[in-house]
């Protein structure tokens, strides 16, 4: 079994793609490319290294508040 660490680009036969978010002796969290974030038991996930760089990611953007217009009396 591979020592995996944070930031390996991985490939998991379901999900695909993704990019190693954390890694213990109980969990392995991955940020897939197409399916978003999943956790898997560690002893159990089956993993595959991978070169294939990860999708730039499209910025978020914030959201603006409207801000009320007081009337003065």
């Amino acid at each position: 079994m591979k020592n995996w660490t944070k930031g390996d680009r991985v490939v998991q036969p379901t999900y695909g793609a993704g990019t190693l978010v954390e890694v213990n002796e109980h969990h392995t969290v991955i940020d897939f490319d197409e399916h978003g974030r999943r956790t898997f038991s560690t002893r159990l996930v089956a993993l595959q290294a991978t070169s294939e760089p990860a999708p730039a990611k499209a910025s978020r953007k914030r959201g603006t508040k409207a801000k009320a217009k007081e009337s003065k009396s």
